[in-house]
């Protein structure tokens, strides 16, 4: 691997807003590249600081002018590709204001994939997974323009924190209804 080729790749995938990759998205980027070649120029790549390692198998590009600030939401949907995954929970009561405290380096997100907390770079992603079906998952939630995940509406994320067991006590039911 090119480092200079590399850094021309990473610029061209800026320019159309791709700043985050998974390691097979990179592989893609240098098919001639045999694995042992590949794995060795990646390390050399974040040994220079050209790519950053958010967390095992996912990378950011720190210098990409497309950057903006769902760096974390954007880790989160490459590590669970092929999942429908939307914020919910703490995440996205505290942004309603449905909770007074704001989840400072965590993003919680509904998947219908296994669960798991991954520590990163830009905070830690905790995926708890739901049962509910495609057509009550897709009802509930909304895209919001230029956010990689979708958002569970107040409703839903209610019934989720309430679903999982989590802590309520937090939640301003006032807020909640809009009384």
């Amino acid at each position: 691997m090119n480092r200079l080729c590399a850094i021309d790749i990473l610029r061209r995938l800026d320019k159309k807003g791709k700043y985050v990759f998974t390691r097979h998205e990179l592989h893609k980027c240098f098919p001639e590249d045999k694995p042992k070649t590949f794995s060795e120029g990646i390390n050399r790549l974040v040994k220079d600081k050209i790519l950053m390692r958010a967390c095992h198998g996912i990378y950011v590009n720190p210098y990409a002018l497309s950057r903006d600030s769902y760096t974390i939401e954007h880790i989160a949907k490459a590590l669970r590709q092929g999942e429908y995954n939307y914020v919910s929970l703490e995440s996205i009561l505290s942004e309603y204001g449905i909770i007074s405290q704001i989840p400072i380096d965590r993003l919680t997100v509904m998947t219908t994939g296994r669960k798991g907390t991954y520590k990163t770079a830009f905070g830690t992603i905790e995926y708890t997974h739901t049962k509910r079906s495609l057509i009550t998952i897709l009802n509930s939630i909304k895209k919001v323009e230029n956010r990689p995940l979708r958002i569970a509406s107040k409703e839903a994320a209610w019934r989720d924190l309430k679903r999982v067991g989590r802590n309520t006590d937090l939640v301003n039911i006032e807020e909640l209804y809009g009384e």
